[in-house]
């Protein structure tokens, strides 16, 4: 624990001294290319950097046992996007994630662990409401969290089985395809059609003769017949009406606006899993996944408090008792969590929350369950901040496993 301390005292000192005189931000770096700037491009940056203890970890593959306390490099983002005329959009967006060093390598050319291409889309403008594109993109269904922004989120990230499909049929919660987005007075909407990842998590894998589905339909059965996904997503804004100028949702606004969205999403992927009967024939199984959501956040009080509130159900059908690691599974899930910011005269601001997942398991016939306890400690609200997260996961009838997590974020 001596170390775990010393660790947040440097990072803390670190922060402050980058925070000193700081004004917010804004949206990134802005380059006017016309005088009235209807012609532009932005960029904006941003990492975070982790120091994680977990004393239960396994041990490793020669038998030993591991480090109790690591760092990562949880994110290292740069996303550009270029707004040509009204009608046209460019977005681009790359970075990596999850460096630490057991996937770094000598000279910086590992292929798993470097760079790579998160979004890269072009988007038309029918109108000022609606809007078609193509490309890789984030214009996802389910839910919300599905297409979750890694910049403002409440907790310390993204609650993993919310991406649902990310490696069985996107590259890291993107696809490549078209979609269509817009909005209808306070109703949004994103629908698209994508081709299926070909060399996803299962690329190697076959379905044992009457055992469980395997998510590996395009490569079993072929393209013509599970080679495209279909995802959408609806939400009705009763208060604020939400930006969806670009995909990535917003976590918590910190009480900088009144928003109350309940939305519906959904995921079909046709004979995208296979099973294999007794005598080893194949045959499809569709995917469908299902998503009803609401997120609430809003200031309270004139002092500068705000609470941020979301709440999920989501019915995951990948295939007959289908389950890959701890993350996919056949079955149903509730999410939740809240926050509140507490009021305080000075920039720096408190935010604690909890998060609480419960997930029934078919396969397992059981279920798995995840509480999370942290605060976010804010110097120039989300462009510069601490969060510190304790996260116990019980899964199934395995022991359950408890991490503390401090991540250190700035962004421009």
């Amino acid at each position: 624990m001596k170390r775990i301390a010393l660790t947040a005292t440097v990072l803390l000192m670190s922060i402050c001294g980058m925070a000193q005189g700081s004004q917010e931000y804004g949206g990134g770096l802005k380059v006017n290319i016309n005088e009235d700037g209807s012609k532009y491009f932005r960029l904006i940056t941003w990492a975070q950097f982790w120091a994680q203890h977990n004393p239960d970890k396994p041990l490793d593959a020669n038998g030993n046992e591991q480090e109790d306390l690591t760092f990562s490099v949880r994110r290292a983002r740069m996303l550009l996007y270029a707004q040509l005329n009204q009608n046209f959009l460019i977005v681009t967006h790359f970075g990596l994630n999850s460096l630490n060093a057991d996937n770094m390598s000598p000279t910086g050319t590992k292929d798993n662990a470097q760079l790579f291409l998160h979004d890269a889309y072009v988007q038309y403008n029918l109108n000022k409401n609606h809007a078609l594109g193509g490309g890789l993109h984030y214009f996802n269904g389910i839910s919300r969290l599905n297409s979750s922004s890694t910049l403002n989120m409440l907790t310390l990230d993204n609650h993993r089985q919310t991406w649902a499909t990310l490696g069985l049929s996107d590259q890291f919660g993107r696809s490549m395809g078209v979609f269509a987005k817009g909005t209808l007075s306070k109703l949004q909407y994103r629908i698209s059609i994508n081709d299926a990842l070909t060399n996803n998590f299962q690329a190697a894998a076959v379905p044992v003769n009457g055992g469980d589905a395997v998510y590996a339909g395009k490569r079993l059965l072929g393209s013509k017949a599970a080679g495209k996904t279909y995802a959408g997503y609806f939400e009705y804004n009763f208060l604020d009406t939400e930006s969806n100028f670009l995909p990535y949702k917003v976590g918590s606004y910190l009480g900088s606006k009144k928003v109350f969205n309940v939305g519906a999403g959904f995921y079909v992927h046709p004979k995208g899993s296979v099973v294999a009967d007794l005598a080893g024939n194949l045959k499809g199984e569709d995917v469908k996944i299902f998503g009803l959501d609401a997120f609430y956040d809003a200031p309270i009080g004139k002092n500068g408090g705000a609470i941020t509130a979301y709440g999920l159900y989501q019915n995951n059908d990948y295939g007959k008792n289908y389950t890959f690691g701890t993350t996919y599974e056949t079955g149903a899930m509730i999410y939740g969590h809240v926050g509140y910011l507490i009021p305080m005269k000075s920039k720096t601001k408190l935010q604690p929350y909890v998060s609480y997942n419960d997930r029934h398991i078919d396969t397992l016939n059981d279920k798995a369950s995840q509480i999370g306890v942290g605060a976010n400690l804010f110097f120039s609200a989300h462009h510069s901040k601490l969060t510190l997260e304790y996260s116990n996961l019980k899964y199934a009838n395995s022991d359950a496993v408890g991490t503390v997590t401090l991540q250190a974020m700035i962004y421009l």
